[in-house]
C-alpha cells in the first residue's frame, strides 16, 4: 500500500482550511489530491484535532505491541501443548 505524501496532522490542517471556507476543488488543487482522496480523509479525521491524534497514534501502537505479545505468548502456549502430548 503506498504511503501518503502527508502526515496525519498536516491532512488535519488542510481539514481545517476547508471548514474556514475554503472551496474543496481549490484545497484538491493546492495539495494535488482528488476530490475523492479529500472526501476519504474528511471522514476518517472528521472532530478530530491534533491533541485526539497524537492519543489515537498513541494507541495504535500500544494495541500493535498488545497483539504481539498476544501472539508469542499463543505460540509458547501451542508448543506445551504439543509438548505434554509426545509425553502421554
Amino acid at each position: 500500500m503506498r504511503k501518503s505524501r502527508y502526515t496525519d496532522i498536516q491532512i488535519l490542517a488542510i481539514l481545517k482550511q476547508n471548514e474556514n471556507g475554503l472551496p474543496v476543488p481549490d484545497l484538491c488543487r493546492e495539495y494535488g489530491m482528488s476530490s475523492a482522496q479529500f472526501h476519504k480523509r474528511r471522514a476518517k479525521f472528521d472532530g478530530m484535532d491534533v491533541s485526539i491524534m497524537k492519543r489515537f497514534k498513541v494507541l495504535e501502537g500500544e494495541n500493535k505491541r498488545f497483539k504481539k505479545m498476544y501472539a508469542e505468548e499463543r505460540i509458547k502456549t501451542e508448543i506445551r501443548e504439543e509438548a505434554l502430548e509426545g509425553m502421554l
